[in-house]
């Protein structure tokens, strides 16, 4: 079974053959050694299976003969998703229709800086405006109380829509507050601070930890080991026994949607994954959290029971997460600190995933978030100019998707264990007998694009 496309049947070829080929155009000098990808098969075990691999490279047809990895019945070719495929637009337009994206961009060159990409961008988009801000709130609240009202009158069928709505509209409050954390909500960080921290109770997410953490997670977009957000599974740790691959296999597979929830927990309450002088502004967010919790939802319990606080906080608060999409695909690498580069972390590695309109609506826009990567200090109201901007100037290097199954699919199916090469490893390739739950995601999830 190949992993990626481009890939044919698997041959079987002696085990001395050389194995890096180029079918030239004739009258065409011959490539140099280093011209094009190669490997050699020189000491391979006798009876090898290959896959042979055509692409184009500087203008030449060439291929490539892969060897095959066997693991038991299993077989994948190793096929890292490396530059020269990445500059191959026929490669790019099959991965899109492989993945689900509308466009997957070229790599950007090394030398361009994230402060080239920035100075291209207008200067209104950094503007604060803060009618905008405050329509806004005015927005995430209406839209909230509306949520509100309609769970309460819902029947039970229709209960799921409701969740949705405001699950999406209690997402908005999230945007807010991360507006606030990134100063660009208003130009009085004092309202910041407040707005912020009131905007993050209702998801009883504590506002100064989670801007802490956040930031980090700017410096090192798709960084190995340092990014705060998503990172990929580790072999080592993947390893280790049983019960921990198989809550694995089941946290980055059929609950990953829900797994920020997770992300929640281990960042933002422990005070030993701060710094002494952030750790007097975290207890505040702390106490203002643990401070909704035990007035809040006994005043729910209080007016409609256990029942009424799973109908009207839980369902919504568990309907407010869908950040995974932002840098996870099987073709964005993380990186070592040795290897990254910020530029193409954050414009290369970002994802712009359009939603239904009333989505980015409620979520302001969120989703837009390519500009937002390459400056975290435009207003959430600007994220779409900017990214017309970019797109003007850079988009040949941007990834692109709206928002559909089998994008869903491939994150969940593909997406799990660390490799250098390959980006991604999937579970059942790495362990077919234990990703049962994998296997499943594939037979009933759609597959529509």
């Amino acid at each position: 079974m190949a992993t990626a496309s481009g890939v044919s049947t698997p041959l079987q070829l002696p085990s001395t053959r050389r194995v890096g080929g180029c079918c030239r155009r004739p009258g065409s000098p011959a490539p140099g050694k280093n011209a094009f990808p190669r490997r050699a098969a020189a000491g391979a075990p006798a009876g090898t299976f290959f896959a042979k691999r055509d692409f184009v490279y500087k203008g030449q047809s060439c291929h490539q003969f892969l060897p095959l990895k066997q693991r038991g019945r299993l077989q994948a070719a190793v096929l890292p998703v490396t530059p020269p495929l990445l500059d191959d637009e026929e490669k790019r337009k099959q991965m899109c229709e492989d993945y689900g994206f509308k466009q997957i961009g070229e790599q950007l060159p090394d030398n361009v800086t994230l402060k080239d990409v920035m100075d291209s961008l207008p200067k209104e988009v950094f503007e604060i405006d803060d009618l905008k801000s405050w329509t806004s709130v005015l927005i995430s609240v209406t839209s909230y109380a509306l949520g509100i009202f309609l769970i309460s009158k819902a029947p039970w069928y229709l209960l799921p829509l409701a969740w949705a709505w405001t699950g999406t509209a209690v997402t908005g409050f999230f945007v807010i507050g991360h507006d606030c954390a990134h100063k660009s909500f208003s130009r009085n960080k004092l309202v910041e601070d407040i707005v912020g921290t009131l905007a993050f109770l209702p998801l009883i997410y504590p506002y100064e930890p989670w801007r802490f953490k956040h930031d980090r997670h700017h410096a090192k977009t798709n960084m190995l080991i340092e990014d705060t957000a998503w990172q990929p599974v580790f072999s080592k740790e993947f390893r280790t026994n049983s019960f921990l691959r198989k809550a694995m296999i089941f946290a980055y597979g059929p609950i990953r949607p829900w797994m920020s929830i997770a992300h929640w927990l281990i960042w933002h309450f422990d005070l030993k994954k701060f710094r002494p002088n952030e750790l007097p502004r975290v207890k505040i967010s702390l106490a203002s959290v643990l401070a909704f919790m035990a007035i809040g939802w006994p005043l729910i319990i209080l007016k409609s029971g256990i029942a009424g606080w799973f109908k009207f906080w839980f369902m919504p608060w568990m309907m407010s997460t869908f950040t995974m999409v932002h840098h996870t695909a099987p073709h964005i690498p993380f990186k070592t600190s040795e290897e990254w580069n910020a530029a193409q972390a954050q414009l290369n590695g970002t994802v712009h995933c359009d939603y239904p309109r009333w989505i980015e609506i409620l979520c302001h826009d969120i989703n837009v978030h390519v500009p937002h990567h390459i400056s975290p200090r435009i207003p959430s109201y600007n994220l779409r100019a900017a990214y017309d901007s970019i797109k003007q100037n850079w988009g040949k290097y941007i990834n692109e998707a709206s928002w559909n199954w089998r994008l869903m699919k491939t994150i969940l199916t593909k997406c799990h264990v660390y490799d250098k090469d390959r980006y991604y490893v999937p579970f059942d390739e790495v362990a077919p007998e234990e990703s049962q739950p994998i296997k499943f995601l594939k037979k009933v999830m759609p597959d529509y694009a």
